[in-house]
């Protein structure tokens, strides 16, 4: 494990060289969801803090016995009735997509005194199987929910298809991006958005390139082995 985490470190590095950026300002998911409680342990032993879970199901035991330790990031579909599952658990939400969903993490966030910070999941692709909203609907999905006092837009989050050339994928992480930038000149949230979710063990660097600052690996941290 410690010999692929190198190796991600040193591409990550070299994405950020050839676009002209920090280093700092790009932060690894390490997405455990088919890692087991001991292999989860494992990777934050290894000082990867930030931990990407997609059902609560799978979370439960690790949180339970790794919560204090990192910082966990609910990156997969979210459901309504799922929220008091999570709430208070994953200090990131990455796929904000519904208007009924900002309220009801409104409503728990508020009854327990704390601010959700979440990406709006965009479908930047068109893929009838991704979640997302339309990147014309995100505007008005921020005009919508700008008076939620306990959740903060931080950023945007998108997946883009899977690609047998990574290079394929710039175009998606591109739009993402400009898509940030204009809804930043149009001030539609308490403060600018910064944050890009983009970027898994196929395309990270190219997403890194595109501007990215979370990445979400999976396989090629944790092995095909693991999952």
């Amino acid at each position: 494990m410690k010999d692929r985490m190198n190796d991600v470190e040193t591409r990550i590095n070299d994405a950020c060289i050839r676009s002209g950026r920090l280093r700092e300002d790009v932060n690894m998911i390490a997405v455990t969801k088919y890692a087991s409680l001991e292999v989860t342990a494992q990777i934050m032993s290894h000082g990867l803090i930030h931990v990407g879970e997609n059902r609560w199901q799978n979370a439960e035991a690790k949180w339970n016995a790794l919560g204090e330790e990192g910082i966990w990031h609910f990156i997969g579909h979210l459901q309504s009735n799922k929220v008091k599952d999570i709430i208070n658990k994953f200090q990131y939400i990455h796929s904000l997509d519904k208007l009924s969903l900002a309220q009801e993490l409104e409503k728990r966030a508020s009854l327990l005194g704390i601010e959700v910070m979440a990406f709006v999941q965009v479908n930047i692709s068109g893929e009838d199987t991704k979640y997302g909203l339309a990147p014309e609907n995100v505007a008005p999905f921020l005009e919508e929910i700008k008076q939620l006092n306990h959740v903060k837009i931080v950023g945007l989050m998108t997946m883009a298809p899977f690609e047998g050339n990574p290079e394929d994928t710039r175009p998606i992480f591109r739009g993402l991006r400009k898509l940030r930038d204009e809804l930043n000149r149009q001030s539609l949230t308490r403060e600018p958005i910064t944050e890009l979710s983009m970027g898994m063990s196929n395309d990270f660097e190219v997403a890194i390139e595109e501007g990215s600052t979370f990445v979400r690996l999976g396989s090629i941290l944790i092995g095909k082995e693991e999952g």
